[in-house]
């Protein structure tokens, strides 16, 4: 399917609309993440001079290059009532600004200050669209000044390419939206969310159940020092040097989703990971986000309470840390690659070459056609992973002195094995067919808790 949110313009069949459903949207301006929750909470950083809104407004007031002028300034009008700012930022999505997400947010928060003039030409610029989270955004923000338009584009986002496209992929075990695509998600389903109550979610509970936990393991270990602050480095494909602009993305992403559901515990847990004032982002590209999405007030959990192995068998991945310490050492499993993080360095593996058996303290991980047969003496608690399987395939497993069972690779061919611990067993995998696929269940039946209720 290819990335979801690529900068194109695409079209996309109009899908029936339910009649149960409006897509009318009556919201205010503004009506784009600045809810009256949310504006009363920022007002609140203002008021109190929050390090975040020093930060924000250090850069902002002190002209400092944002590389998102029309969202720095947009949000430093709404929040400090800046009309300098504000039409700084109108000017920019008037003239030069192509970002058209950037020229919704503009449009939608400095309604006040646009002339009817203005507002035409902007719309205008709104009506061609783009991608989808773009489309989304420029959809909301146009409800009442082109509102056929509207309902029309938030058809296609939510019925066509959404409930569609999208959603059954990740119902069949696809990961087809990239990690960098987390914020533009993000921003989307906020979006529909608060102007239509509706939850996209919904589609793919067992997707956004695990997301959260999973982005959190994902990260390598060790932290990146930078002039202005310090990072947290999301795993990517072939590993690389850290990508600081990468970094303030997912970071973004976390804050984004923290607010979308705050009673789970998961979330929860993902606030008590970004609530370090340590890895705040002062950055002129990160701190209009620092300030726009953190909330001090939730309520956090110790991210230690975080599983150090996390299997995410619908979309074939493995995550594995020895500790939540910067020194860890961690195994990652995704996209179909096999990475190791130790001593400060990402080292890419062959999950079907690897020969020796591999000890994270937490789980031990066996590889590929050498994991055919062997012998092991498990600690407490440390679980078995077999990496480099045939995917969906069943497998035949015998352990010595144990009745024989049958166990399932997921879709990355990862098999995990339940067997006893502290004591030397034999244990031999024998390839029998192809698995049948697991029936779905439902929100309800995870106990997926607010991933399944549209607030």
């Amino acid at each position: 399917m290819g990335f979801l949110f690529a900068l194109m313009i695409l079209v996309w069949p109009a899908v029936a609309q339910s009649q149960e459903e409006s897509l009318r949207i009556y919201t205010e301006h503004p009506r784009l993440f600045l809810g009256q929750h949310r504006l009363k909470l920022l007002q609140k950083e203002k008021e109190r001079r929050s390090l975040r809104w020093q930060q924000f407004e250090l850069l902002t007031a002190g002209h400092a290059p944002m590389p998102e002028p029309g969202l720095a300034g947009a949000l430093y009008y709404r929040i400090a009532g800046d009309q300098a700012s504000g039409r700084a930022a109108v000017t920019w999505a008037l003239g030069t600004g192509t970002d058209l997400r950037q020229i919704a947010l503009v449009f939608d928060w400095c309604q006040d200050l646009l002339s009817p003039v203005q507002s035409r030409a902007i719309a205008a610029k709104l009506a061609k669209m783009a991608a989808l989270r773009s489309r989304a955004l420029a959809a909301v923000a146009l409800a009442d000044h082109l509102q056929a338009v509207s309902e029309r584009e938030l058809e296609r986002v939510i019925q066509g390419r959404w409930r569609g496209e999208i959603a059954p992929e990740l119902q069949r075990g696809r990961d087809v939206i990239p990690h960098d695509d987390y914020y533009p998600l993000y921003e989307m389903l906020h979006a529909v969310r608060d102007n239509l109550n509706i939850d996209l979610r919904e589609s793919a509970p067992e997707y956004f159940k695990a997301l959260p936990i999973y982005d959190l393991v994902s990260y390598y270990p060790a932290t990146f020092p930078a002039p202005e602050g310090e990072y947290r480095i999301p795993a990517s494909k072939g590993g690389g040097e850290p990508d600081v602009r990468r970094a303030i993305m997912s970071r973004a992403a976390e804050l984004a989703m923290v607010p979308f559901d705050t009673n789970a515990p998961s979330s929860q847990i993902l606030q008590g990971w970004l609530m370090h004032d340590n890895f705040l982002l002062r950055s002129t590209l990160g701190a209009p986000y620092e300030f726009l999405w953190a909330n001090p007030y939730h309520p956090g959990l110790s991210y230690y309470l975080a599983p150090l192995v996390f299997h995410d068998e619908n979309l074939g991945r493995l995550f594995i840390r020895s500790s939540w310490d910067e020194s860890a050492r961690w195994l990652g499993y995704f996209d179909g690659e096999l990475q190791l993080f130790e001593n400060g360095n990402v080292t890419v593996l062959n999950a079907q070459l690897a020969a020796e058996p591999m000890s994270l303290d937490t789980a031990v991980v066996f590889f590929g056609k050498n994991a055919q047969k062997f012998q092991t003496i498990l600690n407490e608690d440390e679980e078995v992973f077999v990496l480099g399987l045939t995917p969906r395939r069943t497998y035949q497993v015998e352990v010595d002195d144990e009745e024989m069972i049958e166990g399932d690779t997921d879709t990355g061919g990862i098999l995990e094995l339940k067997l006893p611990h502290k004591v030397q067993i034999g244990v031999r995998l024998h390839d029998v067919r192809a698995a049948t696929p697991k029936p779905r269940r439902s929100a309800q039946d995870d106990g997926a808790g607010g991933a399944s209720s549209p607030r």
